[in-house]
């Protein structure tokens, strides 16, 4: 850059002095020589500061340029330290990111395979419902999950034939009064899905007398075959395993409830007959008890005797024990006594007198005898 202003500011000054040669040739060579060369000498001085400025300004801009250039460098440097950093620092968090966000994808795709497979489950258990024999098989092993958990085994009975020839799903052994209680795990299902599915008022009303009109049936069909006079209790069991179909019967058919009570058939789901059987395990517990009040009363009865034989024995201790006492302070009497008359005779002074003592012998013994 500095060479090339110094050719620029050369190629000026030639451009002025041949101006100037040619300006003074235009004059004519009548000039006068001196005034030639003292136009002449003012040029070359005028050339010569032109040309010693130019070198200092060069100079000056040769200057600036190095440290300009430094200042450039060492900014740079600086920038490339903090982009290095920078750099280094994004890169170590955006491999923290990723690897979190691997973790975070590797646990949807966990979650993801789960809903799969639940759904897979789940449209497995609706085409288990679909079925008559599947859904009261499934109806069943449910009904034999939470009565196998609830009483013990000797409660009840799967598969119990009555004396009519029907077979009960579960059959729970209640004494008299009221009687074993059937329990039937088969439910209609098909009307409470045309419920479900309805599109407009005229599918959901006809879904609904459907759906009414089985499950009275159904009422009826247990009432007749599950409520035997004189084998079971007065009333029978409608077990429904679904939780949905329960809330729905009590929140828009409650004339279909109603009407179960007063065929002395009580519509359960799981919740409910888990209720029920415990209510009925207590029962189960109050009988036994019952039965062992008998065996308790017998043995309190025994231990009230047993009681009066201590009592009689204890009274003939005692009276043993008063006899004892009595012949011991007798025998402290008579110890005492004797400790007196050796007191006495300690205090008898031997002497003169002494002829004397075998006359009192005698009466000394007799005292010691008595």
């Amino acid at each position: 850059m500095t060479s090339t202003l110094t050719i620029a500011l050369l190629v000026f000054v030639a451009l002025l002095l041949g101006g100037g040669m040619v300006f003074l040739l235009t004059r004519g060579r009548s000039d006068k020589a001196d005034a030639l060369e003292r136009g002449f000498a003012q040029l070359v001085a005028q050339q010569t500061e032109l040309t010693g400025r130019l070198s200092a300004m060069a100079e000056a801009q040769s200057l600036s340029q190095s440290a300009l250039t430094t200042t450039l460098n060492e900014r740079l440097d600086q920038v490339s330290v903090r982009m290095g950093v920078s750099l280094e620092e994004n890169a170590t968090k955006t491999v923290e990111s990723l690897s979190t966000l691997a973790e975070r994808l590797a646990l949807i795709d966990q979650a993801q395979k789960n809903i799969t497979e639940l759904s897979t489950q789940v449209v497995g258990l609706q085409d288990i419902l679909a079925n008559k024999q599947a859904r009261g098989a499934f109806g069943e092993v449910q009904l034999q999950d939470i009565v196998s958990s609830a009483l013990p085994p000797s409660a009840y009975a799967f598969q119990a034939t009555l004396g009519g020839g029907t077979r009960a799903d579960c059959l729970v052994h209640l004494p008299n009064p009221p009687g074993s209680i059937a329990i039937d795990a088969k439910f209609p299902l098909d009307a409470y899905h045309l419920l479900r599915n309805a599109k407009d008022d005229t599918e959901r009303t006809l879904a609904q007398r459907q759906f009414r009109g089985d499950l009275l049936k159904h009422v009826k069909d247990i009432s007749d075959k599950y409520i035997v006079p004189g084998e079971t209790a007065e009333s029978a069991l409608m077990f429904l395993p679904s939780e949905a179909v329960y809330a729905e019967l009590h929140a828009n058919f409650p004339d279909v409830v109603t009407r179960s009570y007063a065929a002395r058939v009580w519509i359960v789901s799981p919740t409910t007959l888990m209720a029920t059987l415990n209510t009925v395990r207590a029962v189960l517990k109050d009988v036994e008890m019952r039965k062992q009040a008998g065996e308790i009363q017998k043995y309190v009865g025994l231990m009230l005797q047993d009681v009066t034989r201590l009592d009689t024995r204890v009274g003939n201790l005692e009276k043993h024990f008063q006899m004892a006492e009595k012949d011991i302070r007798e025998v402290r009497l008579s110890a005492d006594a004797i400790s007196k008359r050796g007191d006495k005779i300690q205090d008898v002074e031997l002497g003169e007198a002494d002829a004397a003592v075998p006359l009192a012998a005698p009466r000394v013994e007799r005292d010691l005898l008595t």
